[in-house]
């Protein structure tokens, strides 16, 4: 595990993780469902709070999007969202389901 970053094996981080992922699976990057981790919106190296659920939200981990085939949390990195290329595509996949 990488320096500076044991909270990932506690049990705060562990349960707090489940909570988001049992909220939502919505990727922040790519907008696909179906994500496997839970990153930092404000990277701890930028400043963002270890472990506020406020500062955390779904992404796609190690095995990527299984739609998109992106590399969402790669991609991501320690770079804040305004700068992490938005998937474009003909639907808008961050506005939630449509109401029909």
């Amino acid at each position: 595990m990488a320096a500076g970053r044991a909270e990932l094996a506690t049990y705060e981080y562990r349960k707090t993780r489940a909570r988001i992922l049992a909220t939502s699976t919505v990727c922040i990057v790519c907008g696909h469902g179906g994500s496997d981790a839970v990153d930092h919106i404000v990277a701890v190296k930028r400043g963002g709070a270890r472990l506020d659920p406020q500062n955390m939200a779904p992404i796609h981990g190690v095995d990527g999007c299984p739609v998109c085939l992106r590399k969402c949390n790669n991609e991501k990195g320690d770079k804040p969202l305004a700068e992490v290329r938005r998937l474009v595509t003909s639907r808008d996949w961050y506005a939630g389901p449509s109401r029909l």
